[in-house]
Protein backbone atom coordinates (compact mmCIF):
# COMPACT_ATOMS: atom_id res chain seq x y z
CA UNK A 1 0.00 0.00 0.00
CA UNK A 2 1.66 3.38 -1.08
CA UNK A 3 1.80 6.01 1.18
CA UNK A 4 0.53 9.42 0.26
CA UNK A 5 3.04 12.30 -0.40
CA UNK A 6 3.96 14.37 1.67
CA UNK A 7 4.02 17.03 -0.99
CA UNK A 8 -0.01 16.79 -1.60
CA UNK A 9 -1.05 19.71 0.95
CA UNK A 10 -3.79 18.57 3.35
CA UNK A 11 -7.11 20.07 2.89
CA UNK A 12 -8.60 22.13 5.74
CA UNK A 13 -11.80 21.60 6.65
CA UNK A 14 -14.34 24.79 6.69
CA UNK A 15 -14.57 24.67 10.58
CA UNK A 16 -10.68 25.43 10.67
CA UNK A 17 -11.06 27.87 8.49
CA UNK A 18 -14.03 29.55 10.05
CA UNK A 19 -11.71 29.59 13.07
CA UNK A 20 -8.40 30.82 11.19
CA UNK A 21 -11.26 34.11 9.70
CA UNK A 22 -12.55 34.37 13.29
CA UNK A 23 -9.09 34.69 14.81
CA UNK A 24 -8.10 36.85 12.38
CA UNK A 25 -10.80 39.48 13.04
CA UNK A 26 -10.52 39.24 17.08
CA UNK A 27 -6.89 40.07 16.22
CA UNK A 28 -8.02 43.10 14.12
CA UNK A 29 -10.17 44.41 16.73
CA UNK A 30 -8.17 44.02 19.67
CA UNK A 31 -5.28 46.02 17.07
CA UNK A 32 -8.21 48.57 17.01
CA UNK A 33 -9.04 48.98 20.45
CA UNK A 34 -5.49 49.36 21.49
CA UNK A 35 -5.21 52.14 19.26
CA UNK A 36 -8.20 54.05 20.42
CA UNK A 37 -7.47 53.56 23.98
CA UNK A 38 -3.68 54.83 23.46
CA UNK A 39 -4.92 58.04 21.67
CA UNK A 40 -7.68 58.96 23.99
CA UNK A 41 -5.14 58.47 27.39
CA UNK A 42 -2.41 60.72 25.51
CA UNK A 43 -5.23 63.18 24.83
CA UNK A 44 -6.50 63.27 28.27
CA UNK A 45 -3.38 63.52 30.28
CA UNK A 46 -2.11 66.90 27.45
CA UNK A 47 -5.67 68.15 28.36
CA UNK A 48 -4.55 67.33 32.14
CA UNK A 49 -1.29 69.25 31.84
CA UNK A 50 -2.41 72.34 29.26
CA UNK A 51 -5.33 73.14 32.05
CA UNK A 52 -2.65 72.91 34.91
CA UNK A 53 -2.26 76.20 36.46
CA UNK A 54 1.35 75.56 36.43
CA UNK A 55 2.22 73.92 33.58
CA UNK A 56 4.09 76.81 31.73
CA UNK A 57 6.64 77.10 34.17
CA UNK A 58 7.62 73.52 34.18
CA UNK A 59 7.32 73.28 30.70
CA UNK A 60 9.90 75.90 30.45
CA UNK A 61 11.97 74.83 33.20
CA UNK A 62 11.71 71.22 32.11
CA UNK A 63 11.33 70.84 28.60
CA UNK A 64 12.90 73.95 27.16
CA UNK A 65 14.37 73.15 23.32
CA UNK A 66 17.18 75.88 23.87
CA UNK A 67 18.35 74.19 27.09
CA UNK A 68 18.12 70.70 25.73
CA UNK A 69 19.94 71.56 22.42
CA UNK A 70 22.46 73.56 24.15
CA UNK A 71 23.45 71.29 27.11
CA UNK A 72 22.89 67.70 25.19
CA UNK A 73 26.48 67.66 23.77
CA UNK A 74 27.58 68.09 27.45
CA UNK A 75 25.79 65.50 28.98
CA UNK A 76 25.99 63.13 25.71
CA UNK A 77 29.78 63.63 26.17
CA UNK A 78 29.56 62.17 30.33
CA UNK A 79 27.36 59.34 29.34
CA UNK A 80 30.41 57.81 27.12
CA UNK A 81 32.05 57.28 30.75
CA UNK A 82 28.29 55.46 31.86
CA UNK A 83 29.14 53.12 29.14
CA UNK A 84 32.43 52.08 29.92
CA UNK A 85 31.83 51.85 33.75
CA UNK A 86 28.93 49.67 32.76
CA UNK A 87 31.80 47.75 30.14
CA UNK A 88 34.04 47.08 32.73
CA UNK A 89 31.08 46.53 35.63
CA UNK A 90 29.41 43.40 33.48
CA UNK A 91 32.40 41.77 33.29
CA UNK A 92 33.77 41.98 36.68
CA UNK A 93 30.15 40.93 37.79
CA UNK A 94 30.08 38.17 35.66
CA UNK A 95 32.75 36.78 36.70
CA UNK A 96 32.60 37.68 40.74
CA UNK A 97 29.10 36.58 40.90
CA UNK A 98 29.71 33.46 38.72
CA UNK A 99 32.47 32.09 40.78
CA UNK A 100 30.32 33.25 44.16
CA UNK A 101 27.16 31.46 42.58
CA UNK A 102 29.74 28.39 42.06
CA UNK A 103 30.74 28.52 45.63
CA UNK A 104 27.28 28.80 47.49
CA UNK A 105 26.42 25.19 45.22
CA UNK A 106 29.27 23.37 45.77
CA UNK A 107 29.04 20.86 48.84
CA UNK A 108 32.78 20.10 48.88
CA UNK A 109 33.80 20.15 53.08
CA UNK A 110 36.59 21.95 52.26
CA UNK A 111 34.97 24.37 50.84
CA UNK A 112 32.93 25.34 53.96
CA UNK A 113 34.31 28.72 54.90
CA UNK A 114 33.85 29.95 51.06
CA UNK A 115 30.61 28.95 51.00
CA UNK A 116 30.05 30.33 54.59
CA UNK A 117 32.14 33.90 53.49
CA UNK A 118 30.07 33.86 50.22
CA UNK A 119 26.51 33.98 52.37
CA UNK A 120 27.75 36.37 54.32
CA UNK A 121 28.99 38.69 51.26
CA UNK A 122 26.04 38.26 49.26
CA UNK A 123 23.73 38.76 52.62
CA UNK A 124 25.49 42.07 53.41
CA UNK A 125 26.03 43.44 49.87
CA UNK A 126 22.12 42.68 48.99
CA UNK A 127 20.98 44.56 52.41
CA UNK A 128 23.31 48.09 52.18
CA UNK A 129 21.61 50.56 49.54
CA UNK A 130 24.12 50.98 46.90
CA UNK A 131 24.21 54.95 47.51
CA UNK A 132 25.73 53.80 50.53
CA UNK A 133 28.48 51.33 49.05
CA UNK A 134 29.77 53.70 46.99
CA UNK A 135 30.12 56.16 50.20
CA UNK A 136 32.36 53.94 51.50
CA UNK A 137 34.06 52.97 48.34
CA UNK A 138 34.58 55.77 46.84
CA UNK A 139 35.98 57.68 50.27
CA UNK A 140 37.25 54.75 52.16
CA UNK A 141 39.32 53.29 49.53
CA UNK A 142 41.06 56.80 49.13
CA UNK A 143 41.21 57.37 52.86
CA UNK A 144 43.77 54.31 53.68
CA UNK A 145 46.18 56.20 51.50
CA UNK A 146 47.46 52.60 50.22
CA UNK A 147 46.88 53.00 46.60
CA UNK A 148 47.56 56.65 46.17
CA UNK A 149 44.92 58.86 43.85
CA UNK A 150 42.26 56.57 42.34
CA UNK A 151 40.15 57.92 39.48
CA UNK A 152 36.46 58.35 41.00
CA UNK A 153 35.04 56.53 37.81
CA UNK A 154 37.61 53.48 39.03
CA UNK A 155 36.11 53.33 42.47
CA UNK A 156 32.64 53.82 40.94
CA UNK A 157 33.05 50.59 39.08
CA UNK A 158 34.66 48.79 42.06
CA UNK A 159 31.42 49.74 44.09
CA UNK A 160 29.10 48.88 41.16
CA UNK A 161 30.91 45.02 40.72
CA UNK A 162 30.37 44.51 44.62
CA UNK A 163 26.85 45.37 44.92
CA UNK A 164 25.40 43.61 41.89
CA UNK A 165 27.89 40.32 42.21
CA UNK A 166 25.93 39.41 44.75
CA UNK A 167 22.24 39.91 43.03
CA UNK A 168 23.73 37.63 39.92
CA UNK A 169 25.27 35.73 41.90
CA UNK A 170 22.08 34.57 43.75
CA UNK A 171 20.47 34.73 40.51
CA UNK A 172 22.51 32.42 39.22
CA UNK A 173 22.93 30.26 42.36
CA UNK A 174 19.35 29.71 41.95
CA UNK A 175 19.62 28.45 38.02
CA UNK A 176 22.17 26.18 39.01
CA UNK A 177 20.38 24.50 41.73
CA UNK A 178 17.30 24.08 39.03
CA UNK A 179 19.64 21.68 36.60
CA UNK A 180 18.45 18.35 37.96
CA UNK A 181 20.97 16.15 39.92
CA UNK A 182 20.43 13.70 37.00
CA UNK A 183 22.65 16.03 34.78
CA UNK A 184 25.77 16.06 36.88
CA UNK A 185 25.09 12.71 37.03
CA UNK A 186 25.34 11.97 33.51
CA UNK A 187 27.93 14.08 33.03
CA UNK A 188 29.90 12.44 35.75
CA UNK A 189 29.70 8.82 34.97
CA UNK A 190 30.95 10.04 30.59
CA UNK A 191 34.14 10.90 32.62
CA UNK A 192 33.94 14.52 33.10
CA UNK A 193 35.83 16.05 36.01
CA UNK A 194 33.49 18.17 37.97
CA UNK A 195 34.92 21.40 36.77
CA UNK A 196 33.92 20.66 33.53
CA UNK A 197 30.55 18.97 34.40
CA UNK A 198 29.55 22.62 35.53
CA UNK A 199 31.64 24.60 33.14
CA UNK A 200 29.95 22.40 30.00
CA UNK A 201 26.36 20.91 31.56
CA UNK A 202 25.41 22.79 34.09
CA UNK A 203 26.21 26.68 33.40
CA UNK A 204 24.95 26.38 29.76
CA UNK A 205 21.38 24.74 31.13
CA UNK A 206 21.28 27.64 34.47
CA UNK A 207 21.90 30.54 31.82
CA UNK A 208 18.92 29.45 29.17
CA UNK A 209 16.83 29.47 33.01
CA UNK A 210 17.50 32.43 34.59
CA UNK A 211 18.81 34.85 31.11
CA UNK A 212 15.66 37.19 31.94
CA UNK A 213 16.28 37.54 35.55
CA UNK A 214 20.23 38.28 34.34
CA UNK A 215 19.09 40.78 31.53
CA UNK A 216 16.89 42.58 34.12
CA UNK A 217 19.57 43.29 36.69
CA UNK A 218 21.53 44.05 33.97
CA UNK A 219 18.76 46.71 32.77
CA UNK A 220 18.59 47.97 36.39
CA UNK A 221 22.74 48.24 36.50
CA UNK A 222 22.51 50.64 33.30
CA UNK A 223 20.59 53.02 35.02
CA UNK A 224 22.30 52.78 38.59
CA UNK A 225 25.82 53.46 36.98
CA UNK A 226 24.24 57.11 36.93
CA UNK A 227 25.37 57.13 40.62
CA UNK A 228 28.78 57.13 40.30
CA UNK A 229 28.30 60.82 40.01
CA UNK A 230 28.20 61.24 43.97
CA UNK A 231 31.82 60.77 43.79
CA UNK A 232 32.64 63.54 41.64
CA UNK A 233 32.48 61.65 38.19
CA UNK A 234 31.66 63.72 35.06
CA UNK A 235 29.47 61.23 34.09
CA UNK A 236 25.68 62.20 32.13
CA UNK A 237 24.52 62.77 35.68
CA UNK A 238 27.23 64.82 36.64
CA UNK A 239 27.16 67.31 33.55
CA UNK A 240 23.18 67.38 33.40
CA UNK A 241 23.88 68.96 37.11
CA UNK A 242 26.29 71.27 36.20
CA UNK A 243 24.49 72.58 33.28
CA UNK A 244 21.45 73.06 35.90
CA UNK A 245 23.88 74.70 38.43
CA UNK A 246 25.04 77.27 35.21
CA UNK A 247 21.60 77.73 33.45
CA UNK A 248 19.39 77.07 36.67
CA UNK A 249 17.10 75.29 34.34
CA UNK A 250 16.23 71.95 34.67
CA UNK A 251 15.91 70.42 31.03
CA UNK A 252 19.62 68.71 31.11
CA UNK A 253 18.05 66.47 33.61
CA UNK A 254 15.23 65.43 31.14
CA UNK A 255 18.54 65.32 28.05
CA UNK A 256 20.12 62.57 30.42
CA UNK A 257 16.97 60.52 30.94
CA UNK A 258 16.09 60.60 27.60
CA UNK A 259 19.97 59.34 26.93
CA UNK A 260 19.66 56.53 29.62
CA UNK A 261 16.07 55.15 28.05
CA UNK A 262 17.53 54.81 24.42
CA UNK A 263 20.42 53.05 25.93
CA UNK A 264 18.10 50.66 27.63
CA UNK A 265 15.06 50.19 25.45
CA UNK A 266 17.02 47.77 23.33
CA UNK A 267 17.93 45.55 25.62
CA UNK A 268 14.59 45.88 27.14
CA UNK A 269 12.91 44.89 24.55
CA UNK A 270 15.13 42.18 23.82
CA UNK A 271 14.23 41.12 26.92
CA UNK A 272 10.90 40.80 26.36
CA UNK A 273 11.62 39.02 22.84
CA UNK A 274 13.46 36.43 25.23
CA UNK A 275 11.26 35.86 27.99
CA UNK A 276 7.72 35.67 25.41
CA UNK A 277 10.33 33.43 23.25
CA UNK A 278 10.96 30.90 26.64
CA UNK A 279 7.18 31.33 27.06
CA UNK A 280 6.06 29.27 23.91
CA UNK A 281 8.12 27.05 24.24
CA UNK A 282 7.45 26.26 27.95
CA UNK A 283 3.65 26.19 26.65
CA UNK A 284 4.04 23.95 23.53
CA UNK A 285 6.14 21.38 25.43
CA UNK A 286 9.68 22.50 24.11
CA UNK A 287 12.36 22.18 25.60
CA UNK A 288 14.04 25.01 27.17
Amino acid sequence: MKSQSPDIPIPISSVERERRRYRHTQDIQSVITSIISTVVLVVLVAIGLKMSPGWARVKESFFSLEYFISSFPEVLKGLWLNVEVLFFAVIGVGILGTLLAIIRTSKAAVLFPLRALAQFYTTVMRGIPMIVVLYLIGFGIPGLGIFGRIPASVLGTIAVIMTYSAYIAEVLRAGFQDVHPSQRAAARSLGLTSGQTIRMIVIPQALRKVAPALMNDFIAMQKDVGLISVLGAVDAVRAAQIEVASSYNFTPYVVASVLFILMSVPFILLNDWYSNRLREREQSGGTV
